[in-house]
């Protein structure tokens, strides 16, 4: 399955100018670099579709007449490790949970998923957890708190050191490549994808619900 995600914290490049310039203005005198600060920490992302799950009272029906209880993932807070050969990467998150019939007490266990995509594609890990909410006797909402980690290998995550420097090497006016975006470069544009990971969280459906996630 191929994911798109809504992103929740950036994980990639933060990019800035080189030199002794004040903010906004060029160090002409010195040369142009770019200055590039890189934690290797994964993004962390709910991937389009997976954010909500609806839970139906009659077998085989979709109909809005047949709607149990709708959950959905929010309030995610990530939280991140970079030092040391492995990062370890959490984010807590809240599920928020409505449903129709309050009549009595309801316990509701929803599955859940951890997943690390490098490069944009490429699944690493992936693990199935689950998030219990507990409806009291006559309330229509209910809500829990549930933790989402993962470690990635720090050296994949680096950029290498001749990437590095070809992104961060000063230009000076007039230089051929003074006017030339580092990324422009495939070497150095392939070499960022590929050092980049993202967390995914979202729930584990069934391919029915995220046909109706999809299609509603």
């Amino acid at each position: 399955m191929k994911f798109v995600a809504k992103v929740l914290l950036a994980g990639t490049i933060v990019a800035s100018l080189a030199g002794c310039a004040k903010d906004g203005e060029l160090d002409l005198s010195s040369g142009v670099g770019i200055s590039v600060t890189r934690t290797g920490c994964p993004t962390v992302a709910i991937p389009d579709g997976t954010g909500d799950i609806t839970l139906f009272n009659t077998a085989g029906s979709q109909d809005a007449n047949a709607i149990d209880v709708v959950a959905s993932i929010t309030n995610v807070r990530p939280t991140c490790n970079s030092g040391g050969e492995k990062i370890y990467s959490q984010a807590s998150f809240e599920v928020q949970a409505r449903r129709n019939d309050v009549q009595g007490a309801k316990t509701v266990t929803l599955p859940y998923f951890t997943t690390v995509v490098q490069g944009g594609s490429a699944v690493v890990a992936k693990r199935v957890g689950q998030v219990t909410l507990q409806f009291a006797d006559g309330q229509s909402k209910a809500s829990a708190t549930a933790q989402a980690a993962s470690y990635v290998d720090g050296n994949s995550a680096r950029l290498p050191a001749e990437i590095v420097q070809k992104i961060t090497k000063k230009r000076k006016p007039g230089d051929p490549d003074a006017a030339l975006d580092p990324m422009a470069d495939p070497e150095v544009r392939a070499a960022v994808v590929r050092s980049s990971f993202e967390m995914l969280i979202g729930f584990q459906l069934t391919e029915e619900q995220l046909r109706y996630n999809v299609t509603r």
